[in-house]
């Protein structure tokens, strides 16, 4: 052995990970972002600094590109629950509640406010307030929007969660909510979890239901959306609500 040379030098596979606080200060991705702005940063380097810090043996950009590759993407990461996300190395439950907070408020902020009086002129309205909502859910989540006479909204209720089903959908817990609270119309709306937003034999059978129940209590089936990924289709647009309770 020639002196002076260890015996077995590391790997480099061996090697701990540089933390990025050991990175060039320039390309430190919470200062890029504060001199270049957010949108310069690639979509890792932005769940790092969500994430703040790495593990022992990766830093906060390894372990948020891992975090990515495993799960497809930012599309991949907003279906995720909590359970899921810290079954993933580096991620415990603090950093999956970082997570979670980051995608709920990227959420409220794309969607289209639904407050209290304001009005619904199209379907197009509904649409944009309740897709960033529900794009990334992985069960069927069934709404109603309870409204006035002048169709100002009066409030939004769930009517219920998972498989869509007329026995899961009942019309009358759908209209005793809207009996209560004075409403003259009433809309619905659901998810497609496989992005299509064609709606099935069970949603129109259901839609049928809806409307002949909101017929004899003299409230007003606006319309029933089905949204999809990056769509819809809209019974009222269609001219399906008319004959809906006849078909």
């Amino acid at each position: 052995m020639i002196q002076g040379l260890p015996s077995n030098p590391p790997s480099s596979s061996r090697r701990p990970k540089r933390g990025i606080t050991e990175w060039p200060e320039s390309e430190r991705p919470r200062e890029r972002l504060l001199r270049e702005g957010a949108e310069v940063l690639s979509d890792a380097h932005l769940l790092a600094i969500v994430l703040r810090v790495g593990r022992h043996d990766r830093s906060a950009v390894d372990v948020a590109m891992e975090l990515l590759q495993q799960l497809g993407g930012l599309n991949g990461l907003a279906n995720r629950g909590l359970d899921e996300l810290c079954q993933i190395s580096g991620i415990g439950p603090a950093k999956a509640a970082q997570i979670l907070a980051a995608i709920e408020l990227g959420k409220r902020a794309l969607s289209t406010p639904l407050t209290t009086g304001l009005r619904i002129t199209s379907s197009q309205d509904v649409f944009r307030h309740f897709y960033p909502r529900l794009r990334d859910l992985r069960r069927e989540l069934f709404k109603a929007i309870l409204l006035d006479a002048k169709h100002c909204v009066i409030r939004e209720i769930t009517v219920s969660e998972g498989s869509l089903t007329i026995s899961v959908v009942h019309p009358r817990e759908v209209f005793n909510q809207a009996v209560r609270e004075s409403a003259a119309a009433v809309l619905f709306l659901h998810n497609h979890p496989s992005g299509d937003p064609t709606p099935s034999a069970e949603d129109r059978a259901l839609t049928s239901r809806l409307v002949a129940a909101g017929e004899i209590l003299g409230i007003h089936v606006l319309d029933h959306i089905v949204i999809g990924d990056g769509t819809y289709v809209s019974f009222a647009d269609q001219g399906w609500l008319s004959a809906s309770h006849r078909s």
